[in-house]
């Protein structure tokens, strides 16, 4: 499992990375750049490529965490990400921190590391059977539909929210995808990779993902969509890694209602650190209590 951990860690790392680099590129570029000529100038940014090859780095380490353990350990620990873009601000950016920031980021490392450490995920198979895929493709695939479909009217809050859920549902599925994609491939190489479905289920579910997070990020405010997307999906991926791999969990009623807690106190970390943390990149900009 440490190594799984480590591999989550470096992905959560890696898509901080690029996060903070490809926006610093964007917000960095001349008023004058506009269309294809912004999409010129920021391929021929430094940091802009560096945040294409941390995203490549941040998926080639999820891939090999999800091969070698449980998507409910992976999933959630990609939630650290907002710690890791906490820590970039200071570090890189210089940005001055609230407190407040801090101390929920505390709060999802250590929460997160009781989740993991009472609930014990263990089992598992690597190849779900083609009933489970087929229920959990249909049951999943109809949520995130009526989600959207439900997300087209309303207040913007609500349709950000709706949204956020079906990128989330969308995220957990891609990376059930991964896990599948990478069992083939490590078992049979890329011949037999590309002879099996889930890799284009794979690309397909990157693209419908990549819409619908846009969708909610621009339909309505961040505050709601950024911790929605972010815990979610650990959610959907515990409830999938059981539906498709198999995976176990402890049988102790009292360390069923710790992880339950810890999962809680994650969620409320999330959602305080996603409000207090700097609302833009500008290293001048005072903390905000």
């Amino acid at each position: 499992m440490a190594v799984t951990v480590i591999l989550a860690l470096a992905a959560a790392l890696s898509n901080a990375i690029n996060l903070l680099a490809q926006h610093s590129a964007s917000i960095g570029a001349p008023e004058h750049k506009k269309g294809w000529r912004l999409v010129g100038y920021l391929l021929r940014h430094p940091l802009w490529l560096l945040g294409w090859l941390a995203a490549v780095a941040g998926f080639g380490f999820q891939a090999l965490a999800l091969q070698n353990g449980q998507l409910s350990v992976v999933q959630p620990l990609l939630v650290t990400e907002l710690v890791f873009v906490l820590v970039l601000r200071r570090l890189w950016i210089r940005q001055q921190v609230a407190h407040a920031a801090w101390i929920s980021a505390l709060v999802v490392c250590l929460s997160l590391a009781v989740f993991l450490s009472v609930s014990q995920p263990h089992g598992g198979h690597p190849t779900p059977t083609a009933s489970a895929w087929v229920s959990a493709l249909l049951t999943f695939g109809a949520i995130i539909t009526g989600l959207v479909a439900l997300g087209r009217t309303g207040s913007p809050v609500r349709r950000a929210a709706l949204f956020a859920t079906a990128t989330s549902l969308t995220w957990a599925l891609m990376a059930a995808f991964i896990k599948a994609t990478t069992d083939t491939l490590s078992h049979g190489g890329i011949a037999a990779m590309l002879t099996h479905w889930p890799v284009y289920a794979l690309a397909a579910s990157g693209v419908a993902g990549t819409l619908l997070q846009q969708a909610a990020l621009h339909v309505g405010p961040l505050s709601i969509s950024q911790p929605l997307i972010v815990v979610v999906d650990p959610v959907a991926s515990i409830v999938l890694s059981v539906w498709l791999f198999d995976d176990r969990f402890t049988n102790s009623p009292i360390k069923i209602a710790i992880a339950v807690v810890s999962f809680a106190l994650m969620v409320v970390g999330v959602i305080g650190l996603s409000r207090a943390a700097p609302a833009d990149l500008d290293p001048s900009r005072p903390v905000r209590l």
